[in-house]
């Protein structure tokens, strides 16, 4: 009880709207509740109208899956504040979504149960995306899709500034922090005003997702491995040098803290660090925008490209009254054809080997990228079961760097984070 309650932060959903959630009583037993968290009328939801009406028509047990679409609110609340109402009123589906960084703390507090036995082909599923759902060497949820980040570039402007783009970077000869540094020289010296947009502005689980490949490509963690220590792990001299590249984008002016909106959408900025979800914008809205996709810079001293992996993913409750339709049901959306359509109709990265490498087939050059650069670099987000706390610090952390005046010694401001880590990590 202790855990669930640290789960739950505050109900904010009146007791009346899980009443129109098509909660199924004990009797139903062919009846399968899932829960997700977009609208029925976005691209996602799409797909997933046509996933369950394939389903119900094809299952040869007479299952049936009833989808009640709860969207997420702009500031990520709605869905959680239903799931976290359901959770105090002992009425959750058979099957929810649930976002990749939340699966230890709700496997944690008993609100998921194990689903190894029910998700076939395993092999098959990335190992990002397989790490993201497992807790405890059980696997408690399948995450539906990965996504990916890359340094998004506006072609015109960078040949305008004399960039031989013949000598950009690929995923498998990725430049250094140096090297990247001397592209942010050039164009800073053409532009005369930062070129860049990191996302320093948005204040959520961005900042520790895009920026933890940082540290991670130089070597460094935000905890050791079994999450029971961050003292003498995020205070390091990796992790250091990580930091201390990040805020040189803004003391060297390079980037900004404060960001046009849609700046590189509308030609303000030639560099853009952003995922997958920014190719639907400049495809469908800004179509006079020509650009690329590059992968992550690397640190100098490993050379190693890492890139940031997780979405949400399906889990089974463990108040299910039927796990073996609540597993079929798991299997069948995880399969190669349902994830494929979830991929191509949502403009999203795929979960499975055998999908990316049909995807490829039939995307554009900058989702290609993103593709290889997450099958061959992508890493999982820590498992913690107080992540969320974590991730709050570390967004903290990236956030006080780029106050370079206020923080000129990155070591000692992480050494004052870690300390804070530390606090959660032993509650």
């Amino acid at each position: 009880m202790k855990n669930i309650k640290r789960v739950i932060a505050t109900v904010l959903v009146a007791v009346f709207t899980l009443g129109n959630l098509g909660v199924v009583s004990a009797q139903d037993d062919n009846v399968i509740n899932l829960w997700v968290q977009y609208s029925e009328e976005s691209a996602e939801g799409q797909v997933m109208v046509n996933s369950a009406k394939e389903f119900n028509e094809t299952n040869e047990e007479g299952y049936v899956v009833e989808v009640s679409y709860v969207p997420r609110s702009g500031s990520g609340g709605g869905y959680e504040d239903v799931i976290n109402a359901a959770l105090t009123t002992n009425t959750m589906p058979d099957v929810f979504t649930l976002d990749g960084p939340n699966v230890a703390a709700y496997a944690n507090s008993g609100m998921l149960q194990p689903i190894d036995d029910y998700v076939s082909n395993k092999e098959d599923i990335l190992p990002s995306i397989i790490d993201q759902g497992t807790f405890d060497g059980q696997l408690y949820a399948a995450g539906y899709s990965e996504s990916g980040v890359g340094i998004y570039y506006n072609l015109d402007m960078l040949e305008e500034a004399g960039v031989d783009l013949s000598t950009l970077p690929t995923v498998s000869e990725p430049w250094d922090w140096n090297q990247f540094n001397e592209l942010l020289e050039t164009l800073y010296a053409h532009y005369n005003k930062p070129v860049l947009n990191m996302g320093f502005d948005d204040q959520s689980e961005w900042l520790l997702y895009a920026f933890a490949p940082y540290i991670w490509s130089a070597g460094g963690e935000i905890t050791n491995e079994e999450g029971t220590e961050a003292i003498g792990v995020f205070d390091s001299a990796e992790n250091t040098s990580a930091f201390e590249f990040i805020q040189s984008l803004v003391k060297n002016d390079y980037s900004t803290i404060t960001p046009v909106e849609y700046g590189f959408h509308t030609g303000e900025y030639a560099l853009f660090m952003s995922g997958s979800w920014t190719m639907q914008q400049l495809d469908s809205e800004y179509k006079d925008i020509n650009y690329g996709v590059m992968p992550y810079p690397v640190s100098p001293d490993t050379k190693e490209l890492v890139s940031p992996t997780g979405s949400w993913a399906y889990g089974m409750s463990t108040t299910t009254d039927n796990p073996e339709a609540a597993g079929a049901l798991i299997d069948f959306l995880m399969s190669e054809e349902q994830l494929y359509n979830m991929s191509m109709g949502n403009s999203v990265l795929p979960a499975r080997q055998s999908v990316a490498d049909r995807m490829m087939e039939e995307v554009s050059e900058p989702m290609k990228v993103l593709i290889e650069q997450n099958t061959t670099s992508g890493k999982a987000r820590p498992k913690l079961v107080n992540y969320p706390q974590v991730s709050r610090t570390f967004q903290q952390t990236v956030t006080e760097s780029t106050y370079f005046e206020q923080n000129p010694d990155i070591k000692s401001l992480l050494e004052r984070k870690a300390q804070e880590i530390q606090s959660y990590l032993a509650q």
